[in-house]
């Protein structure tokens, strides 16, 4: 015979494994959400601009990956500064990776994106995606980056495309307090080689 103390033990296990089974399976309920739930169909990939159209100076300047890592690490903490949901960091090597996790019935699940980085003749960049992972889950594509266009704060050169399965940077859209217009030349991870065309256009100088 159980005597009181016992019961009470049990009755203690009991709630507290009810309470885990209850916590995992809200858990699971919103990972099928995540799965299931439609995407948007309003994608708009951006036209694209050519800066040679605009007469001005032309430089090359070139970068490593650990450089410009820290450069977009730095830009994307200051675009989520205000953002207690959303932490992401950016690993540049052998393909762009995007790190970070997200919020399941204040559950933090890890993600993890592996995007293949492909240079267009405009110098604008598209990352395509290779490989993504939710957790131990490997997601369909299309329904952890649709999530991801919903929940992650942006600048408007940057569009998430889940339906193409990629990311759209329009690196000659950035605006820049100089009024400097850059492209992408080459971003060639595996050798560590990276440049970018920057153009001053005439009227900048005054010309």
């Amino acid at each position: 015979m159980m005597d009181n103390q016992g019961k009470t033990r049990f009755k203690q296990w009991k709630l507290l494994f009810l309470t885990l089974l209850g916590l995992n399976i809200c858990v699971f309920i919103s990972l099928l959400l995540l799965i299931f739930f439609p995407t948007s169909s309003d994608e708009i990939i951006p036209e694209k601009e050519y800066i040679e159209e605009e007469p001005g100076a032309e430089f090359t300047v070139q970068s490593s990956k650990q450089n410009l890592n820290e450069l977009v690490n730095g830009y994307v903490d200051k675009l989520l500064k205000d953002d207690d949901g959303n932490k992401y960091s950016v690993i540049l090597d052998e393909d762009v990776q995007l790190i970070g996790s997200i919020k399941a019935f204040n559950t933090d699940v890890p993600i993890s994106i592996r995007l293949e980085p492909i240079v267009q003749d405009n110098g604008d960049l598209i990352l395509k995606q290779k490989e993504i992972s939710l957790g131990l889950l490997q997601l369909p594509n299309e329904r952890v980056l649709s999530y991801l266009k919903k929940s992650l704060p942006t600048p408007e050169w940057v569009t998430i495309n889940p339906k193409e399965e990629n990311i759209y940077v329009e690196v000659t859209k950035m605006e820049m307090k100089s009024n400097f217009r850059v492209r992408v030349q080459q971003f060639n991870l595996a050798d560590d080689k990276i440049s970018f065309r920057i153009k001053v256009p005439n009227k900048t100088l005054g010309l």
